[in-house]
C-alpha cells in the first residue's frame, strides 16, 4: 500500500477528503451533503453498515454494491488482534484485502475496549488480554498506526468511551484523557488521504458536552462524532445530548454519531443535520429473523407466514424481495439454512440504504418534517 508521509497532515488532508453540504432543508436543521474521499463519493445523510472483522455478515461485497452502499465500517481493535494492521498492510490495505472499492471508516477500538470486563485504563494506554490469554495493549499511538497500515478512508481517535450512568467527575477526568488522547493520536496521523475525525464525549452533562465540543473542534480535523450515545441512557436523553451538541459542531464539516440504528432514532439524527450513522442492529436482527419493513418489523419465524408467498416488503426492490416470498424465508430459517440470514440480511441493509435516500430526497425538496412525520405513522402506527 502507497503511502505518503505529511509532518501535518491536516494541511494536506483537504486534497483527499472534501465535504460539501448540498442543500439544507428550510425548515429545520436538517441537511443533504456529499462526501468525497480517495475512494469515491458518499451522498449523505447516509447509514453505514458494519464490517467488523472486515466482512458484513451474512453479505458479501457484490450485494453491497447491489443495494448501493458507498461506505462500510470495520473495527480497528477486532483487526489488530487477527489478522492483524501488518498483514493487512502486505495485503495492500483492507480496500484490497475485502475486495471492497468504496469507502471505508474505521472505529478506533475505543466501544470494544469499554465493552471489555477485564481491562486496565492507565495514561499511555489500555491494557487488556487478547482472546489467547495474551497481553494487548492499544494507545492512541497504536490505534493510528493500524488504522494507517488498514488503509481507511476515515479513521476515528481513541477515545474513553464513558458508561451510563456516570458521575460528573468520572465524566471530566474520561473526558480530559481523551483530549489528551486525541492530541497524540493527531501527532501520530502521517497520511493525509486517510482523513482523521475526533470524538465529542460528555456524557449527559450539556456542559460537559460544550467544553468537549470546544477542545476538539479547535484541532481542525476533517469531521467529528459525538460518542458516547445509546450506551443505556434511552432515547428520550439521547435526542436531548443530540440536539444540544450537533448544533455546536462545525457546519462545513461531516456530523456524525456513533452507534445509532433504529430507523425511528436515525430520523431523529438526520433531523438535527446529523451527517452520518453506523449499526450493528439491521444485520444483528436480520440474523434472528426480524426483517424491517414501512409497516414496522416482522418476525420472519412467526406461524402467519408459512403460507404467506409475497415479498417481504412490497414495492422493495432490493434483490431478496423480486425474488423471494415470505414463505420461502421463514422455511429457510425453520430448516436453521443459512441462506435465510443472508438473505435477510440484504432486505434490512437495503431497507436502511433506502430510508437514508428517501430522507435526503425529502431534505432537497424541504419537506423532511412531513417525511418522518409519514413514515413513522406507517413503521410505529402513530
Amino acid at each position: 500500500m502507497k503511502s505518503t508521509f505529511c509532518d501535518n497532515p491536516r494541511r494536506e488532508v483537504k486534497r483527499h477528503f472534501r465535504f460539501e453540504v448540498q442543500h439544507r432543508d428550510r425548515n429545520g436543521p436538517a441537511r443533504a451533503g456529499l462526501i468525497t474521499t480517495p475512494h469515491g463519493a458518499i451522498a449523505t445523510p447516509v447509514f453505514m453498515p458494519v464490517g467488523t472483522h472486515g466482512a458484513v455478515k451474512a453479505c458479501g461485497p457484490e450485494q453491497l454494491l447491489g443495494i448501493g452502499q458507498e461506505i462500510v465500517l470495520a473495527n480497528t481493535y477486532h483487526l489488530h488482534l487477527s489478522p492483524g494492521g501488518e498483514l493487512i498492510a502486505k495485503a495492500k490495505g483492507l480496500h484490497r484485502f475485502m475486495q471492497w472499492p468504496k469507502a471505508i471508516l474505521t472505529d478506533s477500538g475505543g466501544f470494544q475496549i469499554f465493552a471489555l470486563r477485564e481491562k486496565t485504563i492507565t495514561e499511555e494506554a489500555v491494557h487488556f488480554q487478547g482472546p489467547q490469554n495474551q497481553k494487548i495493549t492499544l494507545s492512541p499511538e497504536t490505534s493510528i498506526k493500524v488504522q494507517e497500515q488498514l488503509g481507511s478512508d476515515i479513521m476515528m481517535a481513541l477515545d474513553e468511551c464513558i458508561p451510563y450512568p456516570a458521575g460528573r467527575k468520572q465524566v471530566e477526568t474520561s473526558i480530559a484523557r481523551t483530549h489528551r488522547w486525541l492530541d497524540r493520536c493527531i501527532k501520530a496521523w502521517s497520511r493525509p488521504e486517510q482523513a482523521l475525525f475526533g470524538i465529542i464525549q460528555g456524557g449527559e452533562y450539556g456542559d460537559l458536552r460544550k467544553r468537549c465540543v470546544e477542545t476538539v473542534c479547535e484541532k481542525g480535523l476533517p469531521g467529528h462524532a459525538i460518542g458516547g450515545v445509546s450506551v443505556g441512557e434511552g432515547p428520550k436523553l439521547m435526542e436531548e445530548i443530540v440536539s444540544a451538541t450537533a448544533p455546536l459542531l462545525p457546519d462545513d464539516r461531516p456530523k456524525y454519531v456513533m452507534g445509532v440504528g433504529l430507523p425511528e432514532d436515525l430520523l431523529m439524527l438526520w433531523e438535527n443535520g446529523v451527517d452520518m450513522s453506523d449499526c450493528i442492529i439491521p444485520t444483528k436482527f436480520a440474523r434472528g429473523g426480524t426483517l424491517f419493513t414501512n409497516r414496522g418489523k416482522i418476525r420472519i419465524r412467526h406461524r402467519r407466514y408459512r403460507r404467506d408467498f409475497y415479498p417481504v416488503e412490497p414495492n422493495c426492490p432490493c434483490s431478496t424481495c423480486k425474488r423471494f416470498s415470505r414463505a420461502y424465508l421463514k422455511h429457510l430459517f425453520d430448516a436453521n439454512e443459512i441462506l435465510g440470514q443472508m438473505l435477510a440480511t440484504v432486505h434490512n441493509l437495503a431497507f436502511f440504504h433506502g430510508l437514508a435516500a428517501q430522507a435526503r430526497e425529502a431534505i432537497l425538496e424541504d419537506r423532511f418534517a412531513s417525511f418522518k412525520r409519514n413514515f413513522l405513522a406507517g413503521y410505529l402506527g402513530q
